[in-house]
């Protein structure tokens, strides 16, 4: 593969000079590589790009980007708390969505105001020194609502995601807003912008839909350049198929990309990895696709999605834990992959109704920053290790990945080796299980080529071994700051060039045995720890230093380089900030790597800059922790931590030692369930006596395209712009005394639920399952007298609209509401309906929480949910949801809470669900925080019990107010089994969080 790698460039670059072109098969249709610098220098100049990697500003950088999604988070101060903890993994870049649902909840209406706000996204990024890769759809995927797409498009007069002019009219609004905004802070602009993915995923096609479209895909590239766009385009497709590759013709990116989730979803047995999906041949196909350009695995498994009755995501991330991450991302870089995006680094929070119909509220992901942004998994901190290498090894990008063997380069077949090697620069062997399965401990040598000839090692004797589910990156030949480091079979961490010293850090697993070679005549000084535990030898070409890993640091020296050797689980401690300044982070080039410190300080380094002969260090702290400074600026005498001086020693290695004393605060959290509760009946439309006169009534044909009425008037709540939450429907008939029973076909997507009654009478309730998206039912009716007037109401869950993944299937257009009902003995004519949800429907009225926030139940139409609402008024009791129902129906429960969290704290909260009796009884919770919703709780399905809420919703140091609706879908009634704030570890910090917009309670024009 090396010599197929090499002779691909050759050509290609001859080709170039010649201004020829490469033509080739792929799938079924021609690829033509063009070099055309040319149209790149019409565009801009800021972002390149050859075969290997990006150029930035002229300087070959790796892209290693973590997917975020800020309106997950729905409180812009917290924002910079995930760019720190990104910039402090390693990575250079966040990759990020859009949603445009939340951003267009009525056709032609664009609101990005408040905490839905592009700007302080864009800005937060750039004071943290991340690039971003903007990826605002149209379509987006992402477990959303829709797949991003607006519940409106359900009446759309053609196929979404097609050349249909109807769905491009539709776009034209969303694309330009979003477009523009993104374009103002490219980096051409000298934003953070560095590339632009035009819709997501368009991979598939069926139902007699042209698929590829190249007239479609051309359309929306078309758009963004429209809007502005400049910086290079990018794809993802959803797997190695080369739609839209360069040279495919018109449609076609600048830089071809994919996805991959290679052990897939199934978090039920974590320790449990399928066999035979790691990724073998992705460098092949890139040849094959795109040799051209880097290449871009755009989204890469990160953590694994659950659905309602699933596992759980604590599951999740031990699937893809710490070592899934040592195997497959190191995989990964044996393909020489250049652009690299990691998918979910922080999850976040499906609140507001903004999910798809398949997950629950939480969108944690599994991910290494939790969705409380806690970073307290391994995972996070062995990702910190192997994103820290690959930003300190930049040869990495001008290696040639070669064929892996399990022949070549060890001694045994159980393990297989891929090289990257380079000409001028350092080589990279990959080892991993041949079997990435594996848990054997295995014993092996290596044979590796290096500038000194081929060398069998370990030299001085002993095994290395390689543990199960583990990998390594065997360097050879690597540069650090002048100084060849002929192989090491210790992993590297970092390396820096301070003031007056260079040094490197190397870190081994548990009781490994490791060798490393110095190109150098110098001999070997222990400086720190026990010298017995380093053995060395002088050979012709090098010193050669083996030692044993071991809990306790050592630090040795070779001529004018410092070398750390830890064991894994100490170098978990170790951070490497850029020095940048009080208010700002640079972005990670070449300088700004140089400018950098490593700093041992346990949880959290966000920043170190110096002011005037000071050193100040920005950190966070869960426990008291001993802090050491390592390359201190030669120019610094003091240090400060947080604003506080700090007295320090510095040691005979010139390390600066301190200690941050952690006093935790002591916290009052209240009692939920000694609260003064307030209670309404959210259901009043059940009763006999409703007036329901001011609703809308049901009496549209449907523009759903997809799905043909079996009704005589459309019951699909998205034909009447109710697109988010709870639907009701009221259906009035005259009886004839002949009435037995009433068949009644919901619909609302995946772990629904809907209930009947009949003028008060309760009729029964499909409770839902996490495999139905749709249930038809037939309930008993009492008898009933002949000329007499009644009405049936119905409730039914929307759990958001499908994603539309497949082109031609428009699977987001499946309806939502009562797909079709027989009262036998009746026409269907004979009965009128009348419909609601959410208040104004596409005119919604809370524009700072956004159009997917509220539902249909009277509560939520009214407002009550919101902060101080009129709970003295007479139709308001006093009961509490751990009282509960006597009876099926739909309570409102209301009450308020101070909170007194010092500042100076991060302290996740999270409101927690009991769920202890067999068998679960039946209902659903709706949980709202001063205002906003954020929890979809199914008792019996689950399996999310537990609900974080950030600061910034929660108001840390003032008032709350706390809502559920609760949906007895028994006769027996309902009750919560428990109810309680549950208070996360504090961690002393310097996070700022600003209460985000919270309107209170307002009587609402139009109220029925």
């Amino acid at each position: 593969m090396r010599l197929l790698s090499v002779c691909a460039a050759a050509l290609l670059a001859a080709q170039a000079a010649a201004g020829a072109s490469l033509t080739h098969k792929l799938n079924g249709f021609t690829i033509t590589e063009h070099s055309d610098p040319e149209k790149r220098d019409l565009l801009q100049d800021y972002v390149t790009w050859d075969e290997k990697s990006l150029f930035i500003k002229g300087e070959r950088v790796m892209i290693f980007a973590a997917e975020i999604h800020p309106w997950r988070l729905p409180v812009p101060s917290l924002w910079t708390d995930i760019f720190h903890k990104v910039k402090a993994l390693g990575f250079n870049s966040v990759s990020f969505y859009v949603d445009w649902a939340l951003l267009e909840g009525k056709p032609g209406e664009y609101k990005a105001e408040g905490s839905l706000a592009w700007e302080p996204f864009f800005e937060a990024a750039a004071e943290s020194g991340i690039y971003l890769i903007a990826r605002p759809g149209p379509y987006i995927n992402a477990e959303v609502s829709g797949g991003g797409l607006p519940g409106w498009l359900q009446r759309l007069n053609g196929t979404i995601r097609s050349s249909d002019k109807s769905y491009l009219d539709a776009t034209e609004n969303y694309v330009s807003h979003i477009g523009a905004v993104i374009a103002k802070y490219q980096i051409t602009n000298g934003g953070p912008v560095i590339l632009y993915q035009p819709d997501n995923e368009y991979s598939g096609g069926c139902c007699g839909q042209e698929f590829p479209n190249p007239e479609y895909f051309q359309y929306v590239i078309d758009q963004a350049r429209k809007a502005g766009i400049v910086v290079p385009l990018i794809s993802n497709d959803a797997w190695s198929g080369g739609h839209n590759a360069p040279g495919t013709g018109e449609g076609e990116v600048d830089i071809y990309g994919h996805d991959n989730y290679p052990i897939g979803f199934d978090c039920t047995n974590p320790d449990v990895w399928p066999e035979g999906t790691l990724p073998t041949n992705y460098r092949d196909l890139h040849l094959e696709i795109s040799p051209s350009t880097p290449y871009t695995l755009v989204e890469y498994q990160a953590g694994a999605f659950d659905s309602w009755g699933g596992t759980g995501f604590d599951k999740c991330a031990a699937l893809t834990g710490h070592e899934f991450e040592r195997v497959l991302y190191k995989n990964t870089f044996s393909f020489g992959v250049a652009i690299l995006g990691l998918y979910m680094t922080f999850g976040g929070t499906n609140w507001g109704n903004l999910g798809q119909p398949g997950g629950y509220t939480s969108y944690d992901y599994g991910s290494p920053i939790a969705e409380t942004r806690e970073i307290t998994r391994e995972k996070y901190s062995e990702l910190k290790l192997i994103g820290n290498f690959i930003k300190s090894s930049p040869s990495y990008l001008l290696a040639i990945p070669g064929n892996l063997t399990n022949t070549t380069y060890t001694n045994t077949a159980d393990l297989t080796v891929t090289p990257l090697v380079g000409e001028d620069t350092g080589s990279f062997f990959v080892l991993r299980h041949s079997d990435y399965r594996s848990r054997e401990s295995t014993p092996y040598k290596l044979r590796l080529p290096t500038s000194a000839g081929s060398l069998t090692i370990p030299q001085l004797g002993g095994s290395l071994t390689l543990d199960g589910r583990d990998s390594k990156v065997h360097i050879v030949d690597y540069d650090v700051a002048g100084t060849n480091i002929l192989y090491s079979t210790a992993e590297v961490f970092t390396w820096k060039e301070f003031h007056n010293s260079k040094v490197l850090v190397l870190y081994g697993g548990p009781g490994e045995h490791h060798e490393l070679a110095v190109s150098s005549r110098a001999s070997v000084k222990v400086l720190e720890g026990p010298k017995s535990s380093i053995s060395s030898k002088r050979t012709r070409d090098a010193v050669v230093v083996a030692w044993d890993v071991a809990t306790t640091r050592r630090i040795i020296q070779v001529g004018d380089l410092k070398i750390i050797l830890l064991d894994r689980n100490s170098a978990y401690n170790y951070w490497v900030p850029q020095l940048g300044t009080e208010n700002s982070i640079p972005y990670s080039t070449e300088k700004a790597a140089a400018a950098s410190i490593i700093v041992k300080a346990g949880y959290l380094v966000r920043n170190a800059f110096v002011k005037g002969r000071n050193l100040h260090l920005t950190a966070d702290f869960n426990a008291t922790t001993p802090i050491e400074v390592i390359g201190a600026p030669g120019t610094a005498n003091a240090l400060f931590i947080n604003g506080k001086k700090a007295r320090y020693s510095v040691d005979k290695n010139g390390i600066w030692t301190t200690e941050v004393t952690y006093s935790p605060p002591k916290i009052t959290i209240p009692s939920l369930q000694d609260l003064n509760w307030k209670y309404l009946d959210t259901l009043p439309e059940a009763k006999a006596d409703y007036d329901d006169s001011d609703w809308p009534d049901a009496n549209l044909p449907t523009k759903n395209t997809m799905y043909p009425l079996r009704t005589p008037i459309s019951l699909y709540g998205g034909d009447y712009g109710f697109q988010t939450g709870y639907l009701l429907f009221r259906g009035h008939f005259t009886a004839n005394g002949k009435e037995s029973n009433i068949s009644i076909q919901t619909q609302g997507g995946q772990a629904f639920g809907s209930s009947v009654w009949l003028s008060g009478t309760y009729l029964g309730s499909w409770t839902g399952g996490s495999a139905y998206q749709d249930n038809n039912a037939t309930y008993a009716l009492p008898t009933l007298k002949k000329g007499r007037d009644y009405v049936f109401t119905v409730v039914v869950d929307n759990m958001g609209t499908d994603t539309n993944w497949v082109v031609g299937e428009d699977n987001m257009k499946k309806p939502r509401g009562i797909l079709n009902y027989r009262l036998p003995s009746h026409d269907a004519s004979d009965i009128t309906w009348k419909l609601t949800g959410n208040l104004g429907g596409e005119d919604y009225l809370d524009s700072a929480r956004g159009p997917l926030n509220e539902g249909g139940l009277y509560a939520e139409r009214h407002g009550f949910h919101q902060p101080y609402p009129p709970t003295t008024n007479k139709d308001w009791k006093s009961s509490s949801p751990l009282k509960g129902l006597s009876s099926a129906g739909i309570g409102f429960y209301t009450s308020s809470f101070d909170l007194d969290i010092p500042a100076g704290w991060d302290v996740p909260l999270a409101f927690s669900f009991g769920n202890n009796t067999t068998p679960a009884p039946a209902y659903r919770v709706q949980l709202y925080v001063n205002g906003w919703q954020f929890g979809k709780y199914i008792n019996q399905i689950g399996p999310q019990t537990k609900f974080p809420v950030p600061e910034g919703v929660l108001n840390y140091r003032g008032k709350n107010w706390v809502a559920v609706s609760l949906w007895a879908q028994e006769n027996e009634g309902a009750k919560l089994e428990s109810f309680e704030l549950k208070l996360g570890q504090p961690v002393q910090t310097t996070l700022d969080v600003e209460p985000v917009e919270q309107p209170r309670y307002r009587q609402r024009r139009g109220i029925y």
